[in-house]
């Protein structure tokens, strides 16, 4: 069923639209939230929704419970290949929790909200920028962190990131489904625009193993392998210092040393390399860059501080 949660209208008789699907059978009442699509330019969760979507379909008597789809929170940032709400330059994602008498965005984000509410889980599926590419990984604020991170473990991630909360969070709808009751994951993989197929499939056998643990998938499901889990530990961000095009020698999940050659950024006028880039600290790339064109203080890497003998891939 495909029922729409929020319109507004537009110019020229035009509306817009944000819809979700629901897939329900069975008796259970169980209900697991997938969304994506908040930022335009990520289109991996677009992906991901419709693997899930399609094989619920063809297999639905396996599923007891109830599985809402949000594809699209920002249709017109999507069709416009824009990160955030064409004509207002603005960041759906610092909108939340919206209201139900403010702008057409804030009442468009206030619906979203109030739909999702009484899920027993959401997940808030997210790519990277088009500047970096990032492992499948599942980032999560201190305070949620109890609460979260066995539903975390279950879903097939490289990688779990437990960070301090910072202001602008309390204005993302993670924040705000958390602090009214509704758990919910932040997933962040692969790049912006694209579609990185293999790391799709990997999230899908994460959500079926994760409605196989709240009761409401009867199928099998796919190994799932245990994340490596960041807290409390040290990340080395690596920066460029100098312009140019940066060129990797490592990829990702690569275990590094400090000071170990992981790329240069070359000058294709002069013909030189300007600087060789070299691993802040011991640890994993679980960020590295994607987008080559660099400046004085491009971010090129982050690279996560590990015990030895620890591996993410």
């Amino acid at each position: 069923m495909i029922e729409t949660i929020a319109s507004a209208a537009l110019a020229v008789g035009e509306a817009l639209n944000i819809r979700k699907k629901r897939i329900k059978n069975g008796t259970g009442r169980t209900r697991l939230s997938l969304v994506t699509g908040t930022h335009g330019d990520e289109l991996e969760g677009q992906y991901l929704t419709y693997l899930v979507g399609s094989y619920l379909e063809k297999h639905i008597d396996m599923l007891d419970g109830i599985i809402d789809i949000y594809p699209a929170l920002n249709p017109m940032g999507i069709d416009s290949i824009t990160r955030g709400i064409p004509m207002f330059d603005l960041d759906m994602n610092r909108v939340f929790p919206g209201s139900k008498d403010g702008t057409m965005t804030e009442v468009i984000c206030n619906s979203i909200v109030e739909d999702i509410l009484g899920s027993d889980m959401c997940v808030d599926i997210h790519s990277s920028n088009i500047f970096l590419k990032e492992i499948p990984q599942i980032r999560i604020s201190v305070p949620t962190a109890e609460a979260l991170i066995p539903y975390a473990e279950m879903m097939n991630v490289d990688l779990i990131w437990v960070h301090e909360s910072a202001t602008v969070l309390e204005s993302t709808l993670a924040h705000t489904l958390n602090s009214r009751g509704t758990k919910t994951l932040v997933v962040e993989m692969g790049v912006g625009m694209r579609i990185t197929k293999e790391y799709c499939y990997q999230l899908f056998d994460g959500v079926l193993n994760l409605m196989k643990n709240l009761g409401m998938w009867k199928g099998d499901v796919n190994g799932i392998h245990k994340p490596l889990l960041s807290v409390n530990r040290n990340v080395g961000f690596v920066n460029s210092d100098a312009a140019g095009i940066f060129v990797p020698c490592v990829n990702f999940g690569d275990t590094v040393r400090k000071g170990e050659h992981i790329g240069d950024v070359v000058d294709p006028l002069s013909s030189q390399i300007v600087e060789n880039v070299n691993a802040v600290s011991d640890g994993i790339i679980f960020t590295l860059r994607e987008y080559p064109v660099v400046y004085g203080g491009s971010l090129l890497a982050r690279i996560l501080e590990t015990s030895e003998g620890e591996e993410v891939l």
